[in-house]
């Protein structure tokens, strides 16, 4: 690889890590159509069994509501380990803790696990085209069926 396509690459990575930066951020500040613009049309979305959607239309229907079920949320994520599968796709995974709290009194849940994302290249932005959420615990969690992390025994 030569030094330019190195700093491409790295330029792209940084325009990337925005994406999921962005993400957490519409997400927390209830910014819902902002957070299904980083999305692709035919994305898949799989948060847990049960609980997702395909399809940017189907997954704005999944963000209804979040503003009147949370009083606040607080998405916190690593570093993204990128892995390029071409000039236009690539595979990340995220460590995630996340808390909530809800409009209703209870305590807040808190969400421990990894998003485990393909990111494509669509007309000059990057986007998600699948999200996978796969939970290693939670406290107090709204959600009680998570997708397995897949943690060795």
């Amino acid at each position: 690889m030569s030094n330019e396509e190195a700093l491409q690459q790295l330029l792209e990575e940084r325009a990337i890590e925005r994406v999921m930066a962005d993400y957490a951020y519409y997400l927390d500040m209830n910014m819902p159509e902002q957070m299904a613009d980083l999305f692709v049309d035919d994305c898949e979305v799989d948060y847990a069994p049960n609980f997702g959607a395909k399809g940017k239309d189907a997954y704005k229907k999944t963000l209804d509501g979040i503003g009147s079920f949370f009083r606040g949320t607080s998405h916190h994520n690593s570093r993204p380990v990128i892995d390029w599968v071409s000039p236009t796709e690539v595979n990340t995974r995220t460590i995630l803790v996340a808390i909530h709290r809800y409009t209703k009194d209870r305590p807040d849940g808190i969400l421990y696990g990894q998003y485990f994302d393909t990111l494509v290249k669509d007309n000059g932005q990057w986007k998600f085209k699948k999200r996978v959420l796969k939970t290693t615990m939670t406290t107090d969690y709204h959600v009680k069926a998570g997708n397995e992390i897949g943690r060795n025994p």
